[in-house]
């Protein structure tokens, strides 16, 4: 729940604030900031705890540490190509440890024989040495100053410093003296929550971890509060919308699932009877299916579009990208001709040419196609329906009521089922959507070969390349996922651009592409489809491939900083895996080298049940955790997490229920700002 009204410094563009002129700004835009309301609205991804001080003996690879110690013998100078390279040994009482920079050769001038300094940055071991690359260089005293300190990492693009990014919040939060609240004084005394500025501001520089976390859970609970209310807002306009549609059962959808080659499953069974009781009912439909990677959620959705087309209507199916809406075009039309059915497909995505759009509305207009396929080019303001009754959406679209309010606008109140791969906990999945009609398909088709797992350390990387390199002669495809896109981000996690580089370097002769989040949509979908058609062998992408692609060809997927990613995110990403007939593999890099991390990671080592993972990772995330990585379209949210916040969600689940048995409408003066942000846009809801 973001503030709505705008006080005059909140909508100036954030190029009003000192130090921000014409090439900072344009940065600043490609993260997504154009006002002052922006900027104090992208919070931090991370924060740098400056820990502290370690002897050498202590130091750990992959931590990030600070320790204080002395030059050793002589610093050793040396060029190689365009770098310049400086190197010396530091120690303290307990040992020694190697400290390199690249092309900072003035350090030589700043670390003086016989003066101890702390050094701070990651560990990493050479050899039987400690060692750091480039560490920030501190006075004894100095460092002692910001000791425990909590620094804000914001996620930034190239050309954009962190430190500019601090400064520019600071003077933002200056300049705002008041955001204003919309909880009533009455809701935040009973669930002990933090002045919403407040919040907005400590969130950025919070003084201790305490304080972050108060912070933390206030924006947190504007966010579940939102979606909990607006999911009961829906249940009651489901149970107030009439079906206008008249189904009866239909020989050919029977006669299909006879007809397949494999048996449908007893859940895919149930759900088909619930699908099909539902749009035969008195209301419309609003399903929702949470089903695991590869439990057979599209043969679902293609009964439902058949069972509509045999009904006389039309229905439409639309997909997070055109990859996959064209996957499915194709696989349809292949159905449509194998079985001999009334079904007739179109396909609908925004890269058509002008000529191609306008031939696809007019069949869809005069009813000729009964079964339209796309992205969101599906609610555009140019396309009519002849006698649209039923819209699925496949994972991130999560169609809701927003997109559903379009369709009736064109005279459309259809029947809506969404179809869901994130695996929610039952528990939590009952508390956020109530008695909203929600399936969980979680039993498994048979004769899926299960995806062999490993968690492995950094030194394996060789070893996997090779692996990789030997699938890829068999005439296969491998994933590997970054956190980051490019260097800079956060400290010590592998970036996209820089990995790819590495890895045509380390495996010459293979075709290897890059795909991230900031890529314009055009160049995404070029990406993913020279993937699917085999001309990239090896992808390296951050989480954005977490849906969206479907590639049975691919046998490998590599992790990198695994340990950052909660355990469903890591699932969903093994899911992109193991879709095909031969054998799948998954390999997570533990770069920590710390053993909590890698017993957590054995989970997945030992089970590719994505419900029982969910369930695991509700039991292992805790308020304080800080995984750093975010995982895309998980109910929308961007500060809450299921997981982490599955108590904050009972008690916002709980205190909405008694809210609107109180105040159905939220009429009552002291929930009128609530009414005001949620009422306005109450269906605009597009985290279902």
């Amino acid at each position: 729940m973001t503030e709505k009204r705008k006080n005059p410094s909140l909508i100036e563009n954030v190029s009003s604030l000192k130090g921000v002129g014409e090439k900072s700004s344009a940065l600043f835009e490609k993260c997504g900031i154009r006002t002052v309301e922006d900027l104090l609205l992208y919070f931090p991804r991370d924060y740098d705890i400056c820990e502290p001080i370690k002897n050498v003996s202590d130091l750990v690879p992959g931590e990030v540490s600070a320790v204080r110690v002395c030059l050793v013998g002589n610093m050793v100078f040396r060029p190689v190509r365009n770098l310049k390279i400086l190197t010396f040994k530091a120690a303290d009482v307990s040992g020694e440890m190697t400290i390199t920079y690249f092309n900072m050769p003035y350090m030589r001038n700043n670390i003086k024989p016989g003066n101890y300094y702390v050094f701070r940055g990651l560990v990493q071991k050479k050899g039987s040495l400690m060692c750091m690359e480039q560490p920030k260089l501190f006075k004894y005293e100095d460092y002692l100053e910001i000791m425990g300190s909590m620094q804000p990492k914001y996620p930034l693009v190239k050309g954009l410093s962190n430190q500019l990014f601090i400064k520019t919040v600071s003077q933002a939060i200056m300049s705002t003296p008041y955001l204003e609240e919309f909880l009533p004084s009455t809701m935040k005394r009973e669930m002990d929550l933090m002045d919403y500025s407040e919040a907005v501001r400590k969130i950025h520089f919070p003084a201790s971890m305490d304080e972050y976390l108060l912070a933390r859970r206030r924006l947190a609970f504007n966010e579940i509060l939102e979606f909990i209310l607006k999911i009961r807002f829906l249940k009651r306009e489901e149970e107030e919308s009439i079906n206008d549609f008249s189904y009866t059962e239909g020989k050919e959808s029977e006669g299909l699932i006879e007809s397949l080659p494999y048996k449908l499953t007893g859940k895919q069974l149930q759900i088909w009877n619930d699908i099909k009781a539902d749009l035969m009912g008195k209301h419309v439909m609003n399903r929702l299916i949470q089903g695991d990677v590869g439990s057979g959620k599209t043969i679902l959705a293609f009964l439902s579009l058949l069972f509509t087309a045999e009904n006389g209507y039309q229905g439409a199916i639309m997909a997070p990208t055109e990859v996959l809406a064209r996957q499915h075009y194709e696989s349809f039309c292949e159905m449509a001709e194998e079985y001999k059915l009334s079904i007739k497909p179109i396909l609908l995505i925004g890269s058509m040419t002008a000529k191609q759009k306008r031939e696809a509305y007019e069949l869809i207009a005069s009813g000729e196609v009964n079964c339209i396929v796309g992205t969101n080019a599906l609610i555009q303001e140019k396309v009519n329906y002849n006698n649209l009754a039923l819209v699925i959406t496949d994972e991130q679209h999560r169609f809701g009521v927003k997109q559903r309010g379009m369709l009736s606008e064109k005279g459309v109140n259809a029947h809506i089922l969404s179809m869901s791969a994130t695996p929610i906990p039952r528990t939590l999945a009952i508390i956020l959507y109530g008695d909203l009609h929600v399936s969980i398909l979680d039993e498994m088709p048979g004769g899926r070969i299960p995806i062999k797992n490993c968690v492995v350390g950094t030194k394996y990387r060789p070893t996997a390349y090779k692996f990789m390199r030997d699938e890829v002669n068999k005439g296969h495809q491998c994933y590997v996922i970054c956190p980051m896109i490019e260097e800079g981000e956060l400290d010590g996690l592998e970036n996209v651009m820089d990995y790819a580089a590495n890895l045509k370097k380390a495996l010459p002769g293979i075709k290897i592409g890059i795909l991230h989040g900031k890529m314009k949509p055009s160049e995404k979908e070029e990406i993913m489809s020279s993937f699917a058609d085999g001309d990239i062998q090896i992808l390296v992408s951050t989480t954005v491939i977490e849906v969206g692609i479907n590639v049975p060809n691919a046998t490998v997927m590599m992790i990198e900083n695994s340990e950052r990613f909660g355990l469903a995110q890591l699932h969903q990403l093994r899911g992109r895996v193991g879709r095909g007939k031969d054998q799948s593999y998954c390999i997570f890099i533990n770069t920590s080298g710390r053993e909590e991390a890698k017993e957590r990671l054995e989970i997945m080592n030992h089970s590719n049940d994505g419900f029982k993972i969910a369930e695991e990772d509700l039991k292992q995330r805790g308020p304080g955790d800080l995984f750093g990585i975010r995982q895309s379209g998980e109910m929308a949210f961007h500060v809450a997490d299921i997981y982490q916040d599955a108590k904050l969600i009972r008690e916002a689940a709980e205190y909405a229920d008694r809210l609107l048995a109180d105040d159905p409408d939220l009429v009552m003066s002291e929930n009128a700002r609530l009414k005001e942000l949620t009422g306005s846009n109450l269906f605009d809801f597009t985290a279902l």
